[in-house]
């Protein structure tokens, strides 16, 4: 009796924990942002920061693969970056279930996608499901006829330039390969090592065009299920691999880990209110933020292990290490999101970033990566806002000699070049501060403050007739108008040059006539500058128009449209973004979650959130590496704008609050 009392009892509260489980994958959209040019995104099977993500790729394809809107595809890929642009990275060991690989395609209604999973009949006849974990893809293919089971294997597939792959044999079930690769844009290579393991024996030949078709002599059922295991640089660390090793856990097994620890991850925000198309947008904007970066070193397969920038092989002692970068968009939303929500993954996440200034640090991909990556500019920034947020990172006096030597080569050939250097060199001063170097402090900051004052009186203090072309004198993806605001850390020196009334009414004209370009990063920090001019009370309005209503959108991720394009930038829907708008890995994602829940962080690594009316009735945050610590964030006014904010009953006059005083755990109100 006592033990059917316990079963009854751990059911009645694992019931309502698997019903709120659900409930929250739910809210995950994952077919949003996936079609066309509109957001670049994709829906495969993946886990937080995992290198693995299990997709079509349709054909054409579009930056990571796949289309919403081409039904043909060339096979089924295990990795690729979310909306970075370029021509992709990624697109490795395509398997396609046909005898020819041609003219196969998704059946679009039977498509089924969530937060860990992904599955779809194929016009063949063929069903497809995945999920995955940190370092392995599980891929079952179903198919009509077990006698004319086929598997095409394409080791040389990739997104970019391939320099160089292979693939062999080595058991009955089992084979091995490599693939080198070009990374974004054509900058640096990545290096993949794998393991294909097949649930029955397979034989193996090669056809016309280079593949390797697998076919299954002995197949006894309808499904073949394949798993393939990833090692980062290392062909021997997967001579450690076992049979129980991949095949300890049944597919389902594997699932529900990956859904539950998505759960973990989304369920660290709640909101209340607002449209159920607004938290299918946020929790799948909150869904994207944990994608990258991508953990690379495994306790059972790497030993902690990982191929360095300088091509030698490094042990992460006492940390896993992580990698995959796109710190030039992410820097400013992204990661200080996840340094916000995820305490227990930022110090290790951290001192991955610090390590790069001890293997060899540059702006873009190295030669020697180990996962598919972009660039890595602002890291210096990302340091200090992590710093100050608390997050631990040992190696952080060690890595400052190569911040120093990072600044001193940073290129001033154009006005933006010479704003976002400013700003690095305010950021190494601040941090130099932090680590008791007054004397570096003093030096850094001093020049970071010469570099602003040579750049932005001459070129952007006196508005013009040529402030609204995009690329102007050199810009590299904006405008004037844009760039003028590209380094908030300086506004006190703007407010010296202008005058502070000034400034704050072509603040205002800059929105009026919609000369703000959400469809890239340069100025998605200019909507929260209200407060520092004295106008904290226009912020929440405006943030509300771009997040959640339709307005005039006039330049694209590169250019300024030939038509202006109306209509919301966050839609729930393929077709998610504005043409050409890139989510480019997490940091458009960021920026939604940040707008809808009412605090922004302005000036990357002051750790200072701008505050103004969430977007939801009511939002919680469960912070902490325990997740104990509780913020509630609550909207008492309706409009968009408030007159005063309250934390713990106390008023905030300058509409501002630091992280740390955030994580001490609290209320705000907004009034």
């Amino acid at each position: 009796m006592k033990k059917l009392y316990c079963l009854a009892l751990s059911l009645f509260f694992f019931v309502p924990l698997l019903a709120q489980q659900h409930a929250v994958l739910d809210k995950v959209n994952l077919y949003m942002g996936t079609a066309d040019d509109y957001g670049q995104m994709t829906p495969g099977a993946t886990v937080p920061y995992s290198q693995i993500q299990v997709c079509p790729d349709s054909k054409p394809r579009q930056h990571p693969g796949y289309d919403y809107e081409v039904p043909v595809i060339s096979g089924f890929s295990i990795n690729r970056l979310s909306g970075v642009g370029g021509s992709g990275c990624g697109g490795n060991v395509s398997l396609m279930p046909d005898a020819t690989g041609e003219g196969v395609q998704l059946l679009k209604q039977t498509e089924e996608a969530s937060p860990g999973y992904y599955s779809v009949q194929l016009s063949n006849g063929v069903g497809f499901a995945a999920t995955a974990d940190d370092q392995m893809a599980v891929e079952r293919f179903s198919f009509p006829d077990p006698s004319n089971s086929v598997l095409l294997l394409n080791p040389r597939s990739a997104f970019d330039k391939l320099f160089d792959a292979g693939f062999e044999q080595k058991s009955p079930s089992m084979g091995q390969g490599f693939a080198v690769c070009a990374n974004t844009c054509g900058r640096g290579r990545y290096h993949l090592h794998y393991r294909l393991y097949a649930s029955s024996p397979f034989e193996l030949d090669t056809i016309a065009d280079g593949r390797l078709r697998l076919t299954f002599p002995d197949l006894k059922t309808n499904d073949v299920e394949v798993r393939i295991v990833v090692s980062t640089g290392f062909a021997d660390e997967l001579e450690r691999l076992e049979e129980r090793d991949v095949w300890g856990r049944k597919f389902e097994a594997i699932l529900k880990r990956a859904q539950l620890r998505w759960h973990h991850f989304l369920s660290s925000v709640e909101v209340e209110g607002g449209t159920e198309n607004q938290q299918i947008i946020f929790y799948t904007s909150l869904y994207r933020t944990f994608h990258s970066p991508f953990r690379v070193t495994d306790n059972t397969l790497t030993r902690n292990r990982y191929l360095g920038t300088d091509g030698n092989i490094h042990e992460a002692k006492d940390f896993q290490y992580y990698s995959s970068w796109s710190l030039w968009d992410t820097y400013r939303t992204k990661f200080p999101l996840i340094t916000l929500l995820d305490g227990i993954h930022s110090s290790d996440i951290m001192q991955s970033l610090a390590q790069l200034y001890l293997t060899g640090k540059k702006d873009w991909s190295t030669d020697y990566e180990c996962v598919p990556t972009v660039r890595t500019e602002h890291a210096i920034a990302t340091l200090l806002d992590a710093y100050r947020q608390g997050i631990s990172i040992p190696s952080l006096h060690d890595a400052y000699p190569g911040m120093v030597a990072e600044v001193k080569r940073l290129s001033l050939k154009s006005p933006d070049q010479c704003l976002e250097a400013s700003g690095d060199f305010w950021a190494l001063g601040q941090l130099a501060g932090e680590l008791g170097m007054k004397d570096d402090a003093a030096l850094w900051t001093k020049r970071g403050e010469e570099i602003f004052d040579s750049i932005w009186p001459r070129e952007f203090q006196h508005i013009d007739s040529t402030y609204t072309k995009m690329r102007g004198n050199g810009l590299y993806q904006g405008t004037r108008w844009q760039y003028r605001w590209g380094a908030p850390m300086y506004l006190p020196r703007m407010i010296k040059l202008v005058g502070k009334k000034k400034l704050a009414a072509q603040l205002e004209t800059f929105f009026r006539e919609e000369l703000y370009n959400q469809g890239n990063e340069p100025d998605i920090h200019v909507p929260f500058l209200f407060g520092r001019l004295g106008m904290p009370q226009k912020t929440g309005a405006v943030v509300r128009s771009l997040a959640a209503t339709s307005v005039t959108h006039r330049y694209g991720g590169n250019d300024a449209y030939p038509t202006p394009f109306v209509g919301c930038a966050f839609v729930n829907q393929p077709r998610g973004y504005c043409p050409e708008m890139d989510e480019d890995d997490g940091a458009m994602s960021a920026w939604y979650v940040y707008a809808s829940i009412g605090m922004y962080p302005l000036v990357v690594g002051e750790a200072v959130y701008e505050l103004f009316p969430p977007l939801f009735e009511k939002v919680t945050l469960h912070l902490g590496a325990d997740r104990q610590t509780t913020v509630v964030i609550r909207r008492a006014t309706t409009n968009g704008t408030c007159k005063r904010v309250t934390w713990n009953g106390k008023r905030l006059p300058r509409f501002q609050i630091s992280v740390n005083e955030l994580k001490k755990g609290g209320e705000l109100i907004f009034y």
